[in-house]
């Protein structure tokens, strides 16, 4: 008896279990994006520190700051679009998830 009610237990708690798997791999994701997104932005500050010494007017300093500004732009919305991509990726998995166990619990 006590043996089958805790089959049913874990058998009713897969679908939770489940949820923060996809739950935990988003945000997994989601920190790998925040942190490639901050190593960029490093990146492209300290290569932009090392080339203004290389800048002889202000026009050069000008060009460099609307190059540095175009990078920093498309590494945000490069992250931009792997943000959602994850977030779009766990919601069709939780729907999933979810209609299969209402499926599951309906029939």
């Amino acid at each position: 008896m006590f043996q089958d009610m805790n089959k049913m237990f874990n058998q009713s708690m897969e679908p939770f279990k489940e949820l923060v798997d996809i739950q935990t791999k988003m945000l997994e994701e989601l920190t790998r994006h925040q942190m490639d997104c901050t190593k960029a932005f490093i990146e492209a500050t300290v290569h932009q520190t090392k080339e203004w010494q290389n800048c002889k007017t202000p026009a050069d300093l000008l060009e460099l700051q609307k190059a540095y500004a175009k990078e920093l732009e498309d590494t945000l919305r490069s992250a931009n679009q792997q943000n959602l991509k994850a977030l779009e990726d766990a919601r069709d998995a939780i729907q999933k998830l979810t209609q299969g166990t209402l499926d599951k619990y309906s029939s």
